[in-house]
């Protein structure tokens, strides 16, 4: 799918329209959420980490901050779930963390939809197949995101992530921007199975069972 085709500027479009609003429109809250991290967590109030984007190039999509960077005797970062705090805990089950995004959006790194960018190290470690989740930008939701959230296989993620890439439409975003929202309110899948987030990819056939 060309990133530069009549479908792709459309969408571009529409995606730089909401982001521009959506921010507007949210400022108060991100500026209420920015404070609350600081006070409660310190600083950084953001979180970035290197992502794969479109055609695989490296990003750092901003979110705000849900854990702390405490270690153990060894220097080691603790455990996601020893780390989450409870402040965390609310703005992952709201989907609050994700709204500096927006930012990623406005600038060309994410759509609003489209496969959820994940960490560029995983790159190496895709079949061609796979892959092909990076033909159109990375979104904050996705098709994946609404069909079982983070609670749901890596392989089954990659198949619906390639069947957007294949079947992408407005109508199609439209649906899952809706189905998103419904998502947030019942808090359906915010976390893997005995992980407070995914759990890591670890190749084609080295996953746990």
């Amino acid at each position: 799918m060309s990133a530069s085709g009549p479908k792709n500027l459309i969408k571009r479009s529409v995606d730089v329209a909401l982001a521009a609003v959506a921010l507007v429109l949210f400022s108060p809250l991100l500026i209420l959420i920015g404070v609350t991290i600081r006070l409660v967590m310190g600083s950084p109030v953001f979180f970035r980490q290197l992502r794969a984007g479109f055609l695989g190039r490296p990003f750092r999509p901003v979110k705000f901050r849900t854990m702390t960077n405490n270690r153990d005797s060894r220097g080691q970062l603790l455990s996601d779930g020893e780390r989450m705090t409870r402040l965390g805990i609310f703005l992952r089950r709201f989907s609050l963390d994700e709204l500096p995004q927006l930012w990623n959006v406005l600038v060309g790194d994410l759509s609003l939809v489209g496969p959820r960018p994940l960490l560029a190290e995983y790159l190496p470690l895709y079949s061609a197949q796979q892959a092909r989740r990076h033909e159109v930008r990375p979104g904050i939701t996705g098709w994946a995101q609404v069909n079982g959230r983070n609670n749901i296989a890596w392989e089954e993620r990659f198949e619906l992530d390639v069947w957007y890439v294949d079947h992408w439409s407005l109508i199609l975003d439209a649906r899952i921007l809706w189905m998103t929202m419904r998502k947030i309110l019942t808090g359906d899948g915010i976390a893997h199975k005995g992980h407070v987030t995914m759990e890591k990819f670890l190749g084609n056939g080295h996953q746990k069972s």
